[in-house]
């Protein structure tokens, strides 16, 4: 058994290569990742300029990532019924809890198609008590982001810019990640 299903292990893992060759947050030479930060977070040698993106708080007032400016933030592109977000959100809660202000926010951005109810319900859920409720209704924030899969987590500097980004789940209140994020609030924008 374990011979006939070799070639098919070659060739699922040939295709998946494939795949994340093809990443789309790696288009051009300066897009690589100049190092890989704390739980591999990759990070930009470049700062990268975000496409404009809409989106809404909790009481259905629009907002873009522009209201942001002049703090650091930690977008997470989310879902309800995605797994490793949901074991994921309360440790960004943490971190908001610790380091959130006039200098850095978390912004859980959920693409949940039932909308705010379902976020509403899942924050009351596990407890989170820190984190702005932030909504995607158009849905439009993976692809406008050039996101294949959540969770998916940009790091946005003072000036709107991304820096770096993460693709998967992390302890977001680790004292790595933490030490990181405070480093990168006290950078001084260019």
């Amino acid at each position: 058994m374990w011979q006939q299903g070799r070639p098919l292990v070659r060739v699922l893992t040939a295709v998946l290569a494939l795949a994340f060759s093809f990443n789309p947050a790696f288009t051009t030479a300066e897009d690589v990742p100049a190092s890989v930060g704390p739980q591999d977070f990759l990070i930009w040698e470049t700062p990268r300029n975000l496409p404009e993106l809409a989106f809404e708080d909790a009481k259905g007032e629009p907002l873009t990532l522009a209201d942001f400016h002049g703090k650091v933030v930690l977008l997470n592109i989310w879902a309800t019924w995605c797994a490793p977000c949901r074991e994921e959100m309360p440790t960004l809660d943490s971190l908001q809890a610790q380091l959130g202000g006039e200098q850095f926010e978390v912004v859980a951005l959920s693409i949940d198609h039932a909308g705010r109810g379902a976020v509403e319900k899942f924050y009351r859920e596990i407890g989170i008590s820190h984190l702005r409720m932030y909504i995607d209704p158009s849905t439009l924030a993976t692809s406008t982001l050039g996101i294949e899969g959540v969770p998916t987590t940009l790091l946005i500097d003072h000036e709107g810019r991304e820096i770096g980004r993460l693709v998967g789940a992390t302890e977001w209140d680790s004292p790595a990640i933490v030490n990181f994020i405070n480093r990168t609030i006290a950078k001084v924008p260019d």
